[in-house]
């Protein structure tokens, strides 16, 4: 039998379940197999030039008829432009890592595209609900990639008791008996990104899989080396000579980076200065820590695309250690939602 919650109603899923838009991992592929076992893919449109957006939509169409969301970046010089290839296509959710603007929410809206935001605080939540967002997705610091400081368990209920809209519950979760857990919490289902990285149709190198498999809890670092801001990351050699690198080594580095990045996504300088002001902007961030920056989409795509555990750095929430299989999304969905059946059906009354 489903189980029924605010948040399958808003978007047409058959389980309260979402994977994350992981860059350089939630592909077509992964995203699809997501959303054909019932719960909600997102496409990680972050790393995609606007011509990849396209051709990744129209790819997940040609393989699911089921609902999907894309994941953006509100800060990118062309976001309307994307924007407004997913009210073409007719996407069901647009997913973002820094809360965009009113009026950028009001142009999804009118194109009949759901905003669903991720939050770290309780006042960015009580922000963006006032906002009029249909969801928001709440991060505790036990979570991979970018994150704050207050476990799951501390904020979620926070964030519950303050907002209306339905609550998504990320960091840490990756079974049946955490998703029965975010529920009592009063959320209405779980986004689980280092989890579904780890399954068969997951687009990463085996060997980079095998290597996240043989992590412990304790394998995850929270540094601010790589980007400038607090990211959950594997435990390397890489991450830990970032740690210890002096500035100048780490800017030369991130400038290298940025020259990569540009010439594989052929994005002009021009519109590189200016996500740099934006995010500089947005996120409070220092020119140092913009430069840094830089680091993010080639290092993540060294050990996510070309299998380089050794030379890129891996977004990884500590649930790591608690992971030992590759199934795929179909298995991996199935039994979460039988195991939350089992748990439901143990508890008094």
């Amino acid at each position: 039998m489903p189980l029924q919650t605010r948040l399958t109603e808003l978007l047409g899923i058959r389980h309260p379940i979402i994977q994350t838009g992981m860059g350089w991992v939630a592909t077509p592929q992964l995203a699809a197999a997501t959303s054909a076992a019932g719960g909600l893919g997102i496409l990680a449109a972050a790393t995609m030039s606007l011509d990849e957006l396209r051709r990744a939509v129209k790819e997940m169409r040609e393989r699911t008829d089921e609902p999907f969301g894309v994941n953006m970046r509100a800060d990118q010089g062309d976001v309307v432009e994307r924007v407004d290839v997913l009210v073409r296509e007719g996407v069901r959710l647009a997913s973002f890592a820094m809360a965009p603007k009113q009026e950028l929410i009001k142009r999804l809206h009118d194109g009949g595209v759901l905003v669903m935001p991720s939050v770290g605080a309780k006042r960015h939540a009580e922000k963006v609900a006032a906002w009029g967002v249909d969801a928001v997705l709440v991060q505790g610091g036990e979570g991979g990639g970018h994150t704050g400081a207050v476990p799951t368990t501390l904020l979620l209920p926070q964030v519950v008791g303050t907002v209306d809209v339905p609550v998504v519950a990320a960091g840490g979760f990756f079974d049946g008996r955490g998703l029965v857990a975010a529920l009592a919490y009063g959320a209405s289902g779980v986004a689980m990104g280092t989890r579904f990285l780890l399954t068969t149709d997951s687009p990463v190198p085996e060997s980079v899989k095998r290597f996240y498999l043989s992590k412990s809890v304790s394998d995850t670092v929270v540094t601010k080396q790589v980007d400038g801001v607090p990211h959950r990351v594997l435990r390397t050699e890489l991450v830990e000579s970032l740690e210890a690198a002096a500035a100048p080594r780490r800017f030369s580095g991130a400038a290298r980076s940025a020259l990569a990045f540009k010439r594989m996504s052929g994005t002009p300088w021009r519109e590189i200065v200016r996500e740099g002001l934006a995010m500089r902007k947005a996120q409070e961030l220092s020119w140092s820590q913009v430069l840094m920056a830089a680091n993010t989409p080639m290092l993540l795509r060294a050990a996510m695309v070309d299998g380089r555990d050794d030379l890129g750095v891996m977004a990884s929430g500590q649930v790591v250690g608690l992971i030992d299989d590759l199934p795929s999304c179909a298995e991996l969905i199935d039994r979460i939602m039988r195991q939350a059946r089992e748990v439901l059906a143990t508890l008094p009354g």
